[in-house]
């Protein structure tokens, strides 16, 4: 009996391995929100693959023979429509995944495989409605389309016993008649173990008090050794504070190497990054805060998660949207002391074109002309419009912040 080429058996094989997968994981996307950003990736991946492939399986269709077609009648004619059908569901379904992305209100950028990124098609974001209706729709016919070419080669070999099967087969190999059937069952296993612990269902957000108020919620997040310092130190620091302060207060140069990070809670995982630009200008006399004079701004751009998928999405609107809005700015005029070396400095963030209340809590450290500072803030990110889209559903509603740097006193 005719074979196909050798091409055209690796492409048979491999693109329906590539289908497998893709119907097992896109069952599970829909419900993940953000705990499915990878699966995604790796959904629009896997489907620019096929697209590619199936490019190529057409080419060789056109220029190599084939074996003729066994059956005429309305079974040949429904043969012939099958394959037609799946066909323009390997072209359609990537095409209409790919416009779907280009035409989203949130511009997700694609890595293929994390390492080639792939253009955004120019279509209007009108054609966005469209493409999302013909993927859904494209995929459940191509789903039954599979499922009916899978049923076709079964009717041959098994109730016709025609040998039909052996035309995909090279070699006539007993041992590939079973290892290449398999490969769409652990395509399809492949897809499903991928999926997030769970199953569809959402993972809990990590368990917060409704945020009625920004300041509020900072001051309930302050760290525990923060409230339950001594009494008797406490009162020394206040003491101290109380005492007017001899000359100007000094100002410090923020030294090389320090940091400002974030993490957020997202399902089950914490997401955590940090700002790699920002400045910082503090005047304060340590033994006298309240003459402190704070005033930090970072670079929104210079935001990273060590993920590139994810640091692409983060100056978007959905995000910081730092096109608009470049920087975020924290300003403090005085502090207060909470402790041997502990203060507290209520001001106010400026971040995404909002204005909102804001402490934060540090600790000073070192010698007189150098001092290590440490510190730590809760943001409510739903208040400065962060993280506002569909792939922020399953972010926790507080974003913890932390600073490390050290500050040399100017002369």
């Amino acid at each position: 009996m005719p074979r196909y080429s050798r091409i055209a058996i690796f492409l048979h094989w491999t693109i329906a391995a590539l289908l497998a997968f893709q119907i097992a994981v896109g069952w599970g996307l829909e419900d993940l929100g953000a705990r499915g950003f990878h699966l995604y990736q790796w959904h629009k991946s896997v489907g620019m693959l096929i697209l590619a492939l199936t490019l190529v399986r057409v080419a060789v269709r056109l220029t190599k023979p084939r074996p003729p077609k066994s059956e005429g009648g309305w079974q040949g004619a429904l043969a012939t429509g099958v394959h037609v059908g799946l066909y323009a569901f390997m072209l359609g379904a990537p095409l209409t995944g790919w416009a779907l992305v280009s035409t989203a209100k949130v511009k997700v950028p694609t890595l293929l495989f994390g390492v080639l990124p792939l253009p955004h098609l120019p279509l209007p974001a009108s054609a966005h409605e469209w493409a999302e209706d013909g993927h859904g729709v494209i995929a459940w016919i191509g789903i039954a389309l599979f499922a009916l070419h899978v049923a076709g080669a079964v009717r041959h070999h098994f109730l016709m016993h025609d040998g039909l099967i052996w035309r995909m087969i090279p070699g006539r190999s007993p041992a590939l008649l079973v290892l290449l059937p398999a490969l769409l069952l652990a395509g399809f296993v492949a897809g499903r173990a991928i999926l997030p612990a769970g199953g569809e269902e959402r993972a809990p957000t990590p368990a917060a008090a409704p945020v009625t108020n920004e300041a509020e919620a900072v001051e309930d997040a302050a760290p525990a050794n923060a409230a339950t310092a001594d009494n008797s130190s406490a009162a020394n620091a206040s003491e101290a504070a109380s005492e007017t302060p001899v000359g100007p207060p000094p100002a410090w140069t923020v030294q090389p190497g320090g940091r400002i990070g974030f993490s957020v809670g997202n399902g089950d995982e914490t997401i955590s990054g940090s700002f790699s630009k920002w400045t910082a200008k503090i005047v304060m006399d340590p033994d006298h805060p309240e003459s402190a004079d704070i005033a930090v701004t970072i670079d929104m751009a210079s935001a990273s998660v060590g993920d590139a998928y994810k640091d692409g999405m983060l100056p978007g609107d959905e995000f910081f949207a730092a096109a608009a809005h470049p920087s975020a700015t924290f300003t403090a005029k005085g502090a207060q002391a909470t402790g041997p070396g502990r203060y507290k400095a209520s001001g106010t963030l400026s971040l995404k074109g909002v204005t909102k209340p804001q402490t934060i809590r540090f600790t000073l450290s070192g010698s007189d002309a150098v001092r290590k500072v440490t510190g730590s803030a809760t943001v409510a990110r739903a208040a400065f419009g962060v993280g506002n889209g569909d792939s922020s559903t399953s972010l926790a509603p507080q974003v913890a912040v932390t600073f490390a740097f050290s500050a040399k006193r100017k002369d």
